[in-house]
């Protein structure tokens, strides 16, 4: 038996513990804070022509869709257009994951999570 050792670890790995619980408190804290932003957040992808917009919430929520008068002159088909459309949503969609990846990194940085 092992007598007077506890649990089977000192002070030292009870400061540990006590870390690295802070740090998830904070990373919890600053996860929830990040979440409210991105819903907040309007991010706008556009066609490659500048003619289509899409707007998205951080989070990827649909907000809006944009089509200038341009945009049907040039498109002169349904299908046209919705290519126009699927390219600004494209758009949307990768700078709002490169904006909730980029903020995650952020938050998470400089605390030495496994696996971030």
């Amino acid at each position: 038996m092992n007598k007077g050792k506890g649990f089977g670890f000192g002070l030292g790995k009870m400061k540990e513990l006590t870390e690295a619980f802070k740090k998830a408190q904070q990373v919890q804290e600053g996860a929830k804070q990040l979440q409210e932003e991105l819903e907040q957040m309007e991010i706008e992808g556009k066609s490659p022509d500048g003619l289509v917009k899409v707007i998205l919430s951080g989070n990827q929520e649909p907000r809006g869709v944009e089509i200038s008068p341009e945009a049907l002159e040039k498109a002169g088909s349904a299908q046209a257009l919705s290519a126009m459309v699927t390219a600004a949503m494209t758009d949307a969609y990768n700078k709002s994951t490169a904006t909730m990846r980029d903020r995650m990194e952020e938050l998470t940085s400089g605390l030495n999570l496994p696996g971030m």
